[in-house]
């Protein structure tokens, strides 16, 4: 229902017009991208990650529209400095991909080098060391499986599409609140039970370090730290977050010989990072720091790089007029209620 009523908001900015009346105001200096996966699309009757799959036909899409609309696709290495500049200049997107995925490399590659255009990779340490499991994927399984998934004594049966979509998203709400590394220790033990061969998983679907080089070795492409484990930083102690975001700076700084200089906190919104963990990655020397939070970028932003919000190009809606609202801005400045900046 969510979903549904996102895109009738969308399509009615489309169809009235009032996304491309308003951009002047609302699209602001340009924005930051946030791809996941890029792959051929299966269909699946269960699918609550659909949100972070897109297809290669669509980025190339995406990145024609762009081009289009006057947008230049510049590097993540000159957002700050374009940020800073008074001087009005074209309006810019940034690409960054979340996690590391072997498909970067094999599908979405090929449509970024045909187009030019730079990109940064935000790698979980853990993901190219196969000693980490894609926590969110083990929990869509064991819903899937269908038997029934108990947790503190509650029970959600799973026995059918609509009962493991309501599972999914009421186990998944519950524990992204638990503090320090609980949601990652309950999905292991359910996954455990389950029979899932987890790290398995990660090594099918990430990079390896061999992997990352020969990505890293393009041009056009930067990799920045994605932590070590992929957990909710906000949930965790200072030192354990602090650790999470500086182990992975420096393992891939050693592993591919290059500086690493931005960083993507996992999961991203609100409840996975806040203030906090935007002064940790100030601390640690990030020049930037990207969040999930829906906006654009406006010249304000200049103040607060280590909590710059992204635009998620969404699996659900692979549409050109979506996307061009998304561009717009229209749709997160009535999210924001007006604001420019959504820091806090």
């Amino acid at each position: 229902m969510k979903h549904q009523i996102f895109r009738a908001g969308l399509s009615a900015l489309s169809i009235t017009g009032a996304a491309r009346m308003v951009a002047s105001h609302t699209r602001g200096l340009g924005a930051v991208l946030m791809f996941h996966h890029v792959r051929p699309s299966v269909a699946k009757a269960f699918d609550p990650h659909r949100i972070l799959e897109i297809t290669p036909d669509f980025l190339d899409a995406v990145l024609l529209h762009v081009k289009m609309r006057g947008y230049e696709i510049i590097p993540l290495d000159a957002l700050a400095a374009r940020i800073a500049d008074p001087q009005p200049q074209k309006p810019f997107v940034v690409l960054t991909f979340d996690d590391g995925y072997r498909d970067n490399a094999e599908h979405a590659l090929p449509v970024l080098k045909r187009h030019a255009a730079p990109f940064t990779v935000f790698a979980t340490t853990g993901f190219a060391d196969a000693t980490a499991p894609l926590w969110w994927a083990d929990l869509e399984d064991v819903v899937e499986k269908g038997a029934p998934v108990t947790i503190a004594g509650k029970i959600y049966p799973t026995g059918n599409v609509r009962e493991q979509l309501a599972a999914f998203k009421a186990i998944y709400s519950h524990l992204r609140l638990q503090p320090g590394r609980g949601l990652q220790n309950t999905i292991a033990e359910l996954a455990q039970g389950a029979d899932l061969q987890t790290l398995k998983r990660t090594e099918r679907l990430c990079l390896d370090w061999d992997g990352l080089r020969r990505l890293a070795s393009e041009p056009l492409c930067k990799v920045g730290a994605h932590t070590l484990t992929h957990p909710l930083l906000a949930m965790l102690d200072h030192d354990a977050a602090m650790a999470e975001m500086a182990k992975s700076k420096t393992r891939i700084e050693n592993e591919l010989q290059r500086a690493v200089t931005h960083v993507a906190y996992p999961v991203g919104d609100r409840v996975a990072a806040a203030s906090r963990e935007f002064l940790m990655a100030a601390e640690l020397g990030f020049s930037t720091g990207v969040t999930t939070r829906p906006g654009v970028i406006f010249p304000e932003h200049r103040a607060h790089l280590h909590a710059l919000p992204r635009l998620s190009v969404n699996g659900l809606y692979q549409s050109i007029a979506d996307f061009d609202v998304l561009l717009s801005g229209a749709a997160f400045w009535l999210f924001n209620k007006g604001r420019r900046l959504n820091v806090d």
